[in-house]
This record gives C-alpha cells, sequence and structure tokens, in this order.
C-alpha cells in the first residue's frame, strides 16, 4: 500500500476479487458506498466497514457479500418466481428457506464463508430486534423455519439473536416437516426440486401452496440437472479456494445485499392481493347498514370472544402509571393538538357557521333598508335576526391495531395518534370513539383446545379468541376516559391480530348511530396475522377476509374508511390512507395530510 493510499482500498480490491470469484463473473462491477446494498443488473454496490470496526462487524459485512455472491451464482430468479407459492406466509417462508439453500452451498463449501453468513446473520437479526424476543407472537413462524432448515442444512448451531426466533417454534416445525426438511440435503444443487421438496415442507405446515404455473416438465428438469451437474463440476474446478480470510475482507455488503435484493423479488404487500373483492360472493348489510362476516368466513366458535372495556383489564393505579407514560411521550408534541384542530375544524365543518334571517318584524335594524324607509317613509322598518346554520353531525372512530407486532415504538406512536386525534374532535365538537382489537391468547387460546378436542376437523376458520376493547365509548366524556389509552402500552395486551373482523365490528357500532356523517379510521402497522388460524386455513384467508371487509365498508356504506399505517404503506389495501413512521411528523407535513384524510368525500 502506498503512503497516500486510503487505507480501505486493499479491502476494496479483495472484496471485489472475492465477490466475483464466488458468483464466476469476472464482469461484475462492484462499486462501495454509504446505504443499504443494492443489486441491480450486473452492478452490485456494497457497503463498506467504519475504520477501526471489530471483527465482527468486518465478518459481518464480508458475510454480506458472500451472500450476495452465491446468489448470483446459484439462485434462478425466474425458476423462484414460478415455482414460489403466490402470497401471504407461504410465500414468505419459501423465500426464507431459499435463503437457507444459498447460504448453505457457501458454509458447507468453505469454512470462512460459514463464519462470515454467522456474523452477518447475527447482525441481522439483531437488527431487526430478533435478539429482545419474549413471546411466541413475536417470532415469525417463516422466519423460524427458514432458519431450522438452516441449521438442519449447515450443521452449524444459530448465532444467539437467531436462535431467539427458533426456540419458540422448533419443536412445532421438526415434528411436522422434520422428515423433509431432511431430504432438502438430496437437493441443494437443483433449485427446482429442491422447491418441490420447499412445498412439500409448507403443506406439512397447514399451508395451502398456490404456484403462479405449474412444475416444469421432466424434460425441462432434465435439462436443469445438465445445468446444475456441469455447474458443480464447474465449481470443483473454480477459484473457491481464494483465501477467503484476505480477500473476502470485502464481501461486507453482500449478506445484507442479499436479503434486501431476496426481498425485492417479491412484493409481500402485493402478494395476497391478486383476488378481487369484487367477484367474491357477497352479504348485503342489514336494514340498519351492519354488515355480515360474509359466506367464505366463520370462526370455530365465538363462545370465547369478549368485548370488554378498558378499565375492566388494568387495575386503576397500573392504569395512572401507563397514562404518565403516555404523557411523557406526547411532550414533544403539546402544539401539534392546537394545529391539526384549526385544519379539521374546516375540513368537518364541525364548527358551526353563522347567517342572517331578513325581514322580520322585530330584532336587530336592518341598516340595508333605512334609505328605502327615508325615500318612502311608509315602508315599514325591517329588521334581521342571526340564526344557526344546520349542519351534519360527525362521529369519528379510530380503530386501533393492539397487536404484538405493535410492541415497542409502533405502539406508541398508535396511542400518541389516538390521544391527539382524540383530543382534537373533541375540540371540534366530534363525537369520538376509541377501539382496539387483540386476541385473548396466543396460538387459539380456549378455541383451539376446544378443535383439538372435535378431532381437529379441516378448515376450521378463525381459530382464536378475540378481544376487542372499547377504550372510549363515543358518548363518553375525554376526561373521564383519556386514561384508558395508556392501556395500549401494556405490552401484555398485545397478542395477535384478525383486522377483518375488527373493522366490521368497529363498522357495526358506527353505523348504527343518529350522526350523519361517520368516519371510521384504522391505525395498523400491516397485515391480519393469527398463527393458529393460518397453520389450518388457506394461508391468505384472514388477509382475503379484510379485504373483503374493506370492500364492503368503502363501496356499500355510508361509513368513510380511512387509514393510518404505522411504519407500513397500508394504500395496497385502503383507498385513503398515509404512513406515519414516528410520531413527530403529526406536529409537521402530516398534520396537513390527516387533515385532508377528513375532507368530504366526493
Amino acid at each position: 500500500m502506498s503512503d497516500t493510499e486510503h487505507p480501505l482500498e486493499p479491502f476494496k480490491r479483495a472484496t471485489t476479487a472475492t465477490i466475483r470469484a464466488i458468483a464466476e463473473n469476472d464482469e461484475l462491477e462492484v462499486t462501495f458506498g454509504q446505504g443499504p446494498p443494492v443489486l441491480r443488473g450486473n452492478k452490485l454496490r456494497v457497503p463498506l466497514p467504519a475504520l477501526g470496526a471489530s471483527s465482527e462487524e468486518v465478518d459481518a459485512v464480508r458475510g454480506m457479500g458472500d451472500g450476495f455472491a452465491l446468489k448470483l451464482r446459484y439462485h434462478d430468479a425466474d425458476m423462484h418466481r414460478r415455482r414460489a407459492p403466490q402470497g401471504g406466509p407461504a410465500e414468505e417462508m419459501f423465500q426464507w428457506i431459499e435463503e437457507a439453500r444459498i447460504a448453505s452451498i457457501g458454509a458447507m463449501r468453505m469454512e470462512g464463508v460459514a463464519r462470515n453468513m454467522d456474523a452477518s446473520l447475527e447482525l441481522q437479526c439483531r437488527q431487526a430486534a430478533f435478539d429482545t424476543i419474549t413471546v411466541e407472537s413475536e417470532a415469525p413462524l417463516s422466519v423460524a423455519v427458514g432458519l431450522i432448515v438452516r441449521q438442519h442444512l449447515t450443521g452449524r448451531p444459530l448465532p444467539p439473536s437467531a436462535e431467539h426466533v427458533v426456540q419458540f417454534w422448533r419443536d412445532y416445525v421438526e415434528d411436522h416437516a422434520g422428515a423433509d426438511i431432511e431430504r432438502l440435503r438430496e437437493h441443494l444443487l437443483d433449485q427446482n426440486r429442491f422447491a418441490d421438496v420447499c412445498n412439500s415442507i409448507l403443506r406439512d405446515l397447514g399451508f395451502d401452496v398456490e404456484l403462479d404455473e405449474p412444475p416444469e416438465s421432466e424434460e425441462s428438469q432434465d435439462e436443469i440437472d445438465t445445468v446444475d451437474e456441469g455447474a458443480e463440476s464447474e465449481s470443483e474446478s473454480s477459484p473457491e479456494d481464494v483465501n477467503l480470510d484476505d480477500a473476502m475482507a470485502d464481501e461486507s455488503a453482500e449478506g445484507d445485499s442479499s436479503r434486501i435484493e431476496m426481498e425485492a423479488d417479491v412484493d409481500f404487500d402485493d402478494t395476497g392481493a391478486e383476488a378481487d373483492p369484487d367477484e367474491a360472493p357477497q352479504q348485503a348489510p342489514d336494514d340498519a347498514g351492519r354488515i355480515g362476516l360474509g359466506r367464505d368466513y366463520h370462526a370455530f366458535t365465538e363462545a370465547f370472544d369478549e368485548v370488554v372495556r378498558a378499565e375492566e383489564l388494568c387495575e386503576p393505579d397500573e392504569m395512572l402509571r401507563l397514562r404518565a407514560v403516555l404523557d411523557q411521550q406526547l411532550i414533544s408534541l403539546q402544539h401539534a393538538t392546537a394545529r391539526l384542530a384549526n385544519r379539521l375544524q374546516r375540513k368537518l365543518m364541525a364548527k358551526q357557521n353563522r347567517t342572517w334571517e331578513f325581514d322580520l318584524e322585530e330584532g336587530v335594524l336592518d341598516s340595508a333598508r333605512l334609505a328605502q324607509v327615508i325615500v318612502d317613509p311608509m315602508n315599514p322598518l325591517a329588521f334581521k335576526q342571526e340564526k344557526e346554520m344546520k349542519f351534519r353531525d360527525t362521529v369519528v372512530s379510530l380503530l386501533i391495531d393492539s397487536s404484538g407486532s405493535m410492541r415497542g415504538r409502533s405502539i406508541t406512536i398508535a396511542a400518541m395518534c389516538a390521544d391527539i386525534l382524540g383530543r382534537t374532535l373533541e375540540r371540534c365538537s366530534v363525537r369520538v370513539e376509541i377501539l382496539g382489537f387483540t386476541t385473548r391468547a396466543w396460538r387459539g387460546g380456549q378455541s383451539r383446545e376446544q378443535w383439538i378436542a372435535a378431532g381437529k376437523p379441516a378448515n376450521p376458520g378463525r381459530l382464536n379468541d378475540l378481544r376487542h376493547i372499547v377504550y372510549k365509548a363515543a358518548d363518553d366524556t375525554w376526561q373521564r376516559t383519556r386514561r384508558n389509552l395508556g392501556l395500549m402500552m401494556r405490552e401484555e395486551l398485545l397478542k395477535e391480530n384478525i383486522d377483518g373482523e375488527a373493522l366490521i365490528w368497529a363498522h357495526n357500532r358506527l353505523v348504527t348511530r343518529h350522526e350523519q356523517r361517520k368516519v371510521l379510521m384504522v391505525i395498523s402497522d400491516g397485515l391480519p396475522v393469527d398463527n393458529s388460524t393460518l397453520l389450518v386455513n388457506p394461508s391468505n384467508y384472514l388477509e382475503q377476509h379484510l379485504k373483503y371487509a374493506i370492500d364492503m365498508i368503502e363501496n356499500r356504506s355510508p361509513v368513510e374508511l380511512i387509514a393510518i399505517g404505522i411504519g407500513h404503506d397500508v394504500t395496497h389495501h385502503y383507498r385513503r390512507a398515509v404512513t406515519i413512521t414516528d410520531a413527530e411528523q403529526l406536529g409537521g407535513a402530516m398534520t396537513e395530510q390527516l387533515a385532508e384524510l377528513f375532507d368530504v368525500k366526493a
């Protein structure tokens, strides 16, 4: 290294050489920069470790590079698209298992790659906060299956943060799909046949596997076999024995790039949206406007569901403590309420404007008519009187996702939104109802126990005990119920989320009220997830029901439906929606967008 050369230049050269060698692509253009790794066509941008980074951090960066190079060499994106299930958790699980295949090929052939990719996986899991998981609902089944497959294929223990995800699901997955997971070893270099076994694993775990295209013919598979065998023989003579401990110091950007690029292949927000709700059989609203659950959706039992007021779920002292926690978070937004109120007063027409009634026999003298009286004294004096214009009454219902995925910053933002919007709308003389939805238990509760006792009939429908919470009823005063919002901060409350039924419940409460204008606002971080239900029904069962509920409200109800996505874009499902990633946005540009949401719909 010359005296003027930057200390990271050797790292860049070594990384570039290693990525090209593993990917077997000498034409690959590798650049370095800030931000996440990105692969587009034949151009790969990877991050650089900071000067003075620890050995673990450098290994993690190397692992990122290893992952990207392995994917470029061993992953066929077109085949992946053809063989992957379409939509929902099944597609996500298929994605994680394919990533495990790619990682295991490199880990079993090169010890240095194995160490680097372990470090990269540990970093990825920490960034996803998997190391803080304490309950099953926070551990995604799709991620757990992918990690279990990776451990079986490589024979290496999982990094500590990854083990936090797997510990809740290992026994269940191995009992139901252990044999098929072992079969994956036979097809590591055959992506097509690996996909066959992967889909068998999904069926073992109760997922309905729907393919975009049917599996390829035997002739096609033979051709693929030939290609794979050639690739394997080439790999044996390829420069795999590059000194990876030196050269791969620069593969830093790869593991995350692999993760990011593979996620880019599948838009999980779009995957479940292929069904057209208009084509599904619907039930017309009843005479009062209430919506039914739909013909294609049912619950195994509703005996254990509950609608409960917030104060019944928490002792008064604990409620006051939780409210104090929320108040502390709201200090920085104390001015947001006034700004939002000024805009919403106009949007909701809640502030009564005044007008004048003329040609009265008594009241205030109409000065505009005095000239006529002077010209012709026989004209009587005219009087006017101020009168109130009749505006439509308005009621707003806020429906808060109180699920486990909202734990942490998301539920804090949702509670702050509810508090700010609730106080603001009260100032506008608009009645406000604040509701929450979750389940009473993890993995089904008493509903699942009853299903098991009944012999586990197929397609049981929704298989969990609903808990719908009333934080504030529309006729309650804000002062009496404001402390209830602190309950959202109680982590023990947050479990599964079944959005479709919650949406219909909130709508049916709202549509029967006497106010002329009714607005239902959903505050959520994404799609419904209930492991107990999804394991024994089609993988898109809950999502399709949510789309049915949204379609019925938006197109066949007088209730106006709007949504706030907390860190998640919900515009794929809701026609009128905004996204908030940080509560501080409520005090800035988000104020204008929220006000626009309440605009009278055309």
